[in-house]
């Protein structure tokens, strides 16, 4: 009786999570967490991670998805919210901002490393532009470039 609802409330967690628990998660993020994405943006983003990880189409950590930057590669930037320190990563939106990629903080690094096939969790991910879930990248583009950037 007890296990079943363990194994509920660990399954809704890989999901993306609640109304209740998205709530839980934005009183956890840090002072950059700026622009943060909402519940619908945030799940739109975990499934196109989802895809993209599928096809080998995504960049997982600080290293490589700076490497990447300065390499010149496009794509949607997701930073977690919930990272500290956050001297980690605080110098990533400076890096998209210079080559106008459109980032986005969601706000559990737990649920980005999940939604991306892994059991650690992520700070930051890259999507890349890929064929295979076109429709789903162009949509979280287009709302990820509509967020408002901090001044």
């Amino acid at each position: 009786m007890t296990k079943t609802k363990k194994e509920k409330s660990g399954n809704e967690e890989e999901a993306g999570g609640t109304e209740k628990s998205y709530q839980d998660l934005i009183a956890n993020i840090n002072a950059i967490a700026n622009p943060l994405a909402s519940r619908k943006l945030s799940k739109k983003l975990y499934k196109c991670i989802k895809k993209a990880a599928k096809v080998k189409q995504i960049r997982r950590g600080v290293k490589e998805v700076q490497k990447f930057i300065n390499k010149g590669e496009t794509g949607i930037v997701v930073l977690a919210g919930d990272t500290l320190p956050i001297d980690v990563y605080c110098h990533l939106p400076v890096m998209c901002e210079d080559r106008n990629l459109p980032y986005a903080y969601i706000p559990s690094k737990a649920d980005l490393g999940s939604s991306a096939g892994s059991k650690r969790p992520t700070c930051v991910i890259m999507i890349k532009r890929h064929d295979e879930y076109k429709a789903s990248y162009e949509e979280c583009l287009e709302e990820v470039s509509a967020l408002p950037k901090p001044i």
